[in-house]
């Protein structure tokens, strides 16, 4: 079985790495001249980790990632509203919640892949299905004859859009800034991720090495004004604590990333004869669970599993259904937390904080044991 990959992200790479082990042939075509670390900083939450683990790689990404044990909901203030205590997961499944720089996830990624699997400077431009293969055209003028092509390629996916043509993208009206600093955390934040919630905006950081932070920064706009500009960043978050002012202050404006926060409306089938999308491609999701990159590192396993003991349309079909209950929860819960956590009535956002605070813990405890438990081919 030879197997194609559009698209170089942790998705694609994990698969990749899933199927190899498993003694499948597969090569990777990536639009980019270069795989440069976008959003710089990403938590390998528990069930990515177990994956991880299963394929040998888990050692590897706690030495050079740094452990989380807690993730906490703030106010502006960093007076903690919700705190989730990952120790109990980190037990049950002996792994740990990691944060880590992305460019050095896909350093090990790349380090597990057989030689010669990574092709860069392969944009997409069309497929043509004849004879149960595909022909894979590509702007730099190469074709390449595929027996079955794997989705992915992200949000805006043109295997999707060859494929599924009539699917929507929605847009939550909030700008992202991301961004590294080297800084010096309090030690009581070196072990955690905080999340603040202001009225309209929020900031998350979390250290990923000894010295590094990454940080995320998102405010709502309507549809006639999204013009913010990074550097007035600091203005917009003048009221937060002192904490998340110094980090953006120490930040260079230059190596700050900028995106609208978006999301994949639900789609019926994620493969159609021998073309199967999975991660972002298949049901992307709005950043505010922290499950994007997770999910795919789960596609790539159970997607692996299913390929291995299965015929093709089978294996796809088997994929998907054992994966859409998880993910259109998580993309459902993820739209909308955002949307709360962007409230601006400040009567609303003191309700809201109150009842963040007062939720019993068994709550927050069950929604992750749902989201940490793999799926079982």
């Amino acid at each position: 079985m030879n197997i194609d990959i559009i698209g170089a992200g942790i998705g694609g790479l994990t698969t990749a790495i899933a199927l190899q082990q498993k003694g499948v042939k597969v090569r990777i075509y990536e639009q980019t001249d270069e795989l440069k670390p976008v959003g710089a900083g990403i938590l390998l939450a528990n069930n990515a980790m177990q994956v991880y683990q299963k394929m040998g790689l888990k050692p590897q990404i706690e030495k050079f990632g740094n452990p989380i044990s807690l993730v906490n909901i703030t106010t502006k203030d960093l007076t903690v509203l919700s705190s989730a205590d990952l120790k109990h997961f980190e037990t049950r499944y002996n792994c740990q919640n990691v944060a880590i720089h992305r460019a050095t996830l896909q350093r090990i990624l790349t380090e597990h892949m057989q030689p010669n699997t990574l092709n860069l400077g392969y944009k997409l431009a069309e497929i043509e299905t004849y004879d149960n293969k595909n022909l894979l055209r590509f702007e730099n003028g190469e074709e390449i004859t595929s027996r079955i092509t794997l989705g992915a390629d992200g949000l805006n996916s043109t295997v999707r859009k060859q494929v599924f043509p009539n699917t929507k993208i929605r847009t939550a009206h909030q700008i992202c800034w991301r961004g590294m600093v080297n800084i010096s955390l309090p030690q009581k934040f070196q072990k955690e991720l905080n999340e603040a919630w202001g009225n309209g905006d929020r900031f998350g950081f979390v250290q990923i090495a000894p010295g590094k932070v990454y940080w995320y920064a998102l405010k709502s706009f309507n549809k006639q004004n999204n013009a913010y500009s990074i550097e007035r960043l600091s203005n917009y978050f003048s009221n937060y604590n002192e904490v998340i002012k110094n980090i953006i202050h120490q930040t260079p404006t230059e190596t700050i990333h900028t995106a609208t926060i978006e999301d994949l409306k639900s789609i019926k089938s994620w493969f159609k004869g021998n073309v199967c999308l999975l991660g972002d491609a298949a049901h992307a999701t709005t950043p505010n669970m922290g499950q994007g990159a997770c999910q795919a590192i789960e596609d790539a396993y159970i997607l692996g599993e299913c390929l291995d003991k299965f015929t093709i349309e089978t294996a796809f079909s088997t994929f998907q259904k054992l994966r859409t209950p998880k993910v259109k929860k998580v993309v459902n819960t993820s739209w909308q937390i955002g949307k709360m956590a962007h409230w601006k009535n400040p009567i609303a956002t003191g309700l809201r904080n109150q009842v963040i605070k007062m939720a019993p813990k068994h709550m927050g405890r069950k929604q992750s044991e749902k989201i940490f438990e793999l799926e079982t081919v």
